[in-house]
């Protein structure tokens, strides 16, 4: 057993809702490394002292320790998968034996023009470890006819700099690199109708390429099931307002549009339904570990290599618990996911999810950015006075305005249970204008809350945020 297995098993058994034998052997177990090795007790949760649990949330860079009850608590984080050895060669050996689709090579001529999606600076692929095997699979093909399309979505377009870092010197030096523009008509094509109405409008140098491949990594997503797949179209290279149609309140309102659900989910069903009306020829999909590590990759068509993905995110970073809780502590997983209340919504959102019926959710975030002021999330929360009038705003037929997705999950999840924000930067004022309320000290919250809710309330903590999802029951 190495120190993270160690680490794996205290974070597990060291926790009161574990078997009291197993418990105390590893308490004793504990004792026995922290003289050797202190910071164990101290960076990675949860440490039993006395009577209290302590557990340390993902907060900002240095995270925030908070004392728990001994007893009632669950402690839920993603099962650790170590990155593969040979990564590279595993991008290799994937890209020459794919899934359901012949070798990428033997798809593409020298006569083909290319384009490769990428994802854009806000998400972590690993852009710079993935493209240089892929482009050497295509060293058949003329530089002059591959491009790079940045899936930007409704972001804003990356730096030079910020290209670099994402692709490396040697591809931005010699492959021809665009940036999609969801805004910008004459670069759009029209392709037809989803079957809920919405007009298909794509990048037209991705559209018009002969051969198109999607690269990206795949995770839980709040609203789509899993990122990764189709998402590289839509919304990567989708107009602005496919993308507001997408996720618009008539879709979001769906029950299967949430997290680790793809079948059934209208949001997910729509980007599938988009993609392949523009007959993506491969997918390049990796899953991550926190440290970034490539800990699988899928390659080949799109829904074979996507799905294959998928199963292995929702068996290593969603976890079943039995019951709903009373309060759900959780983070938005540290610096830098946690950088503004926008962003913080996922990390309510993955507590949302087995939080019970007018039960507490606490949520830990630095929150440096602010609410923020950039985009249209703070001015929709100033448009209502509770979570259910912005509700009502955001349902009104033909409403559409950027970042309308978040300001729903929130109101909904505000439906469900109250929200309570503990931020570094955020005064008091600022949280309850976004209507939540706040929190100075999570141990003066919970107090509260288990005065209120009796001493056999239920808690669950998330150290690590939505990089774990709990669920109750099966996954659709």
């Amino acid at each position: 057993m190495n120190f993270r297995e160690l680490l794996h098993v205290f974070r597990l058994r060291i926790n009161p809702a574990a078997q009291w034998e197993i418990r105390e052997v590893c308490v004793r177990m504990l004792e026995c490394v922290y003289p050797i090795a202190p910071k164990v007790a101290t960076t990675n949760p949860p440490s039993v002292r006395g009577k209290k649990m302590h557990v340390t949330l993902a907060y900002g860079r240095e995270g925030l320790e908070v004392e728990l009850p001994d007893r009632n608590v669950t402690v839920v984080e993603p099962r650790f998968v170590a990155g593969l050895p040979g990564q590279e060669a595993a991008i290799v050996q994937a890209l020459r034996q794919p899934l359901a689709s012949p070798p990428l090579r033997e798809l593409v001529t020298p006569a083909d023009t290319v384009a490769i999606v990428f994802s854009d600076i806000t998400r972590p692929t690993p852009n710079d470890r993935l493209l240089p095997p892929l482009l050497a699979e295509l060293s058949h093909v003329p530089r002059e006819r591959i491009v790079l399309v940045n899936a930007v979505g409704t972001h804003r377009h990356s730096t030079a700099d910020e290209l670099r870092r994402l692709l490396g010197d040697d591809v931005v030096a010699n492959y021809r690199v665009v940036q999609h523009d969801g805004w910008d008509e004459a670069g759009l094509v029209n392709l037809g109708h989803t079957r809920f109405g919405h007009e298909i409008i794509v990048n037209r140098t991705y559209a018009e390429s002969t051969v198109k491949i999607l690269t990206g990594f795949i995770e839980p997503h709040l609203f789509a099931g899993v990122s990764g797949g189709p998402k590289a179209v839509l919304p990567g290279v989708s107009s602005i307002r496919l993308v507001l149609e997408n996720h618009g309140a008539e879709m979001l309102d769906h029950p299967n549009a949430t997290w680790g659900v793809t079948e059934g989910n209208p949001v997910w069903e729509e980007m599938l339904e988009v993609a392949l009306r523009t007959a993506p020829t491969f997918l390049l999909n990796v899953t991550l570990n926190r440290e970034r590590a490539i800990t699988g990759v899928y390659a080949g068509d799109l829904q074979a290599a996507h799905r294959a993905g998928a199963a292995a995110v929702r068996r290593t970073a969603m976890v079943e618990v039995d019951a709903p809780f009373d309060v759900v502590i959780t983070s938005n997983s540290g610096y830098p996911l946690d950088l503004n209340l926008y962003q913080a919504v996922k990390g309510m959102s993955a507590a949302a999810q087995v939080v019970r019926e007018g039960g507490s959710i606490i949520v830990a975030a630095e929150c440096w950015d602010g609410i923020p002021d950039h985009g249209e999330y703070k001015n929709i929360l100033h448009m209502a006075d509770s979570p259910q009038a912005l509700l009502e705003v955001l349902r009104r037929p033909g409403f559409l305005m950027m970042d309308q997705w978040e300001a729903y999950v929130q109101a909904r999840i505000q439906m469900r249970a109250e929200v309570y924000v503990k931020s570094r930067y955020l005064s008091d004022e600022e949280v309850r204008g976004a209507l939540f309320q706040p929190c100075h000290q999570i141990e003066e919250t919970l107090a509260d809350l288990l005065a209120r809710y009796g001493p056999d309330a239920r808690i669950c903590v998330l150290p690590e945020g939505p990089q774990t999802i709990p669920y109750i029951g099966s996954l659709a």
